[in-house]
């Protein structure tokens, strides 16, 4: 939670409110997402498609989410139904951002699918199969324990917002540990982490850098009223 990065900004000696860090969030998240899909490697070529609801404000709405067969999150899209012309979104939105167009397209079925794929892919194979679509169920469970962690979703932009620039960052941390040796996981691991600080050494370079007043002194910490941008 942004309290817990507060407490653990703390004990570094950096003194900052958990809405600085929200703030932080804000800023730089969807910058970072970026620069990390743009160092993935390429998707696959099997799009698995699935959608799950979401409670946002008392409303019901739902969370569209395209994942390839490595479990990669492609894209997601938060909205307020689930019907063809909501499901010919998603699809249109993957094939501007992937420039080509998948070999296979998994659904369950729901109907609003395969309405969307005659349309949009229709050179595209289809299948839809409950039992085949579990690498998109899947990748639902993050954003459930992060939902349940921020005790819901405020609103749809939110949702949106937060989520955009959760799989992607998520997307370099995901490591098939159950399919490698304890050796080549720690490996793949550290070279996660050093692509991470590299992103960071990225976007920290890109930003002006934070400078403190001449009235305060290094002892005396840094928190969000001394810190002014130049």
């Amino acid at each position: 939670s942004l309290r817990m990065v507060e407490e653990m900004l703390a004990f570094r000696g950096i003194e900052v409110s958990h809405e600085t860090i929200r703030q932080w969030g804000l800023k730089f998240g969807q910058e970072f997402a970026n620069i990390i899909r743009r160092r993935l490697p390429r998707s696959g070529d099997k799009w698995h498609m699935d959608e799950v609801v979401l409670k946002i404000a008392g409303g019901k709405h739902y969370l569209w989410r395209a994942v390839d067969q490595h479990g990669v999150v492609l894209d997601v899209l938060v909205q307020s139904r689930r019907d063809r012309k909501v499901a010919k979104r998603l699809p249109r939105k993957l094939l501007k951002r992937q420039c080509r167009a998948p070999r296979v397209m998994i659904t369950d079925k729901l109907g609003s699918y395969g309405a969307a794929k005659k349309e949009i892919m229709l050179s595209v194979e289809h299948r839809q199969h409950k039992g085949l679509n579990n690498r998109a169920e899947n990748s639902h469970q993050p954003t459930r324990r992060r939902e349940r962690q921020m005790k819901r979703f405020k609103s749809v932009r939110h949702a949106q917002r937060f989520l955009s620039a959760h799989d992607k960052i998520n997307n370099l941390f995901l490591l098939p540990r159950h399919l490698m040796p304890a050796t080549d996981y720690r490996a793949e691991r550290t070279r996660a982490f050093q692509a991470w600080h590299e992103v960071c050494s990225i976007t920290q370079a890109a930003w002006p850098q934070p400078t403190l007043p001449p009235s305060s002194s290094p002892s005396s910490g840094l928190s969000p009223n001394n810190l002014t941008m130049p």
